[in-house]
């Protein structure tokens, strides 16, 4: 009972914040997002019946604590669904920089489910392995169907699922990674989202955005997609940024890559910024402009990578496992 997988992380275009069920992750609104490839996450799974400890390890380390608690809510849905009790020996490595905003839980949660459905040999389609990795991050559903992906909530898994959203930018769209390496912690962020005072605004408008998402998507339209992604981050951080805690994430060098994005649009390079929960960005662009892109990027002093659109999680080769 063993399976490996691979899976990509996310970049959030209509960003969810704030889980009215944290147990089993499910956000208080629709989300959109689009994986970043080649960056990815390669998980192993064991079941192993003669063993009576569970393992878990990601990038060398035992994994200990919340993070620990977030894994074994997976790993024990999946054996509930497989009527299984044997112990697990869970392996996993990060081929790009994790923490710092650039969805290493999406793509983490999304390798283990799709590693834990194929060790268990259970029937599933992506949408209901997308159930699976949302209890351990709802941004994981979406990194489980790939590429450009829409991750509806509701109150059982028959809802709360992601689905796959087929547009012409898989092929012509670029993007810059701007690394701005600042430790965040995205869970506590969700945790106060509803104490925010604008987070009642955003949920007002939330509904709304995602369906102009969807056209946009659904239509091709590059400029009105990223658009969009840049105004709900800015969105995001009012919210984030007025709960209890404050939480400020961005950095001087991230205001810095915002400013240059506006001046690249302005000479006329089609360039839009994206953030998550933390310091580093995302710029969207197009095969024909990444080059000056990510030179103008890689001037602001800052590490860059450039990603196109992955798609879903997959299984692989035994020869690729971990262990």
């Amino acid at each position: 009972m063993k399976a490996t997988a691979k899976a990509h992380p996310i970049e959030g275009l209509v960003k969810y914040h704030g889980m009215r069920d944290e147990q089993l992750r499910q956000p208080y609104h629709d989300s959109v997002s689009v994986c970043t490839a080649p960056s990815h996450t390669k998980t192993t799974i064991e079941f192993e019946p003669d063993s009576n400890d569970d393992v878990f390890l990601i990038d060398g380390e035992e994994v200990e604590g919340r993070s620990r608690e977030r894994i074994e809510s997976v790993v024990d849905h999946v054996r509930d669904l497989a009527d299984i009790d044997h112990a697990v020996r869970f392996e996993s490595e990060n081929d790009f920089p994790t923490n710092i905003g650039f969805g290493s839980s999406s793509s983490g949660f999304a390798a283990a489910a799709r590693a834990l459905v194929g060790a268990t040999d259970l029937d599933m389609t992506l949408p209901d392995i997308s159930t699976v990795a949302r209890r351990g991050s709802a941004s994981a559903a979406r990194a489980v169907t790939g590429a450009f992906s829409h991750l509806r909530t509701g109150k059982n898994d028959a809802d709360c699922r992601s689905e796959r959203i087929e547009t012409e930018l898989e092929e012509g769209l670029r993007i810059v990674g701007a690394e701005v390496p600042s430790y965040k912690e995205t869970e506590e962020a969700h945790r106060e989202a509803a104490d925010s005072h604008m987070f009642e605004a955003r949920m007002a408008h939330i509904h709304g955005q995602i369906d102009e998402m969807r056209d946009a998507l659904l239509a091709g339209d590059f400029h009105r997609t990223f658009e969009l992604a840049e105004h709900d981050s800015l969105s995001l951080a009012a919210a984030t940024m007025t709960g209890p805690a404050g939480w400020v994430y961005w950095q001087p060098r991230t205001i810095e890559v915002f400013n240059t994005v506006r001046e690249l649009r302005e000479a006329d390079i089609p360039a839009y910024f994206s953030v998550d929960t933390g310091a580093s960005a995302y710029i969207n662009t197009t095969t024909d402009h990444v080059d000056r892109v990510e030179g103008a990027i890689a001037d602001c002093g800052v590490d860059t990578r450039v990603w196109e659109v992955g798609g879903p999680s997959r299984l692989l080769d035994e020869g690729d496992a971990l262990f």
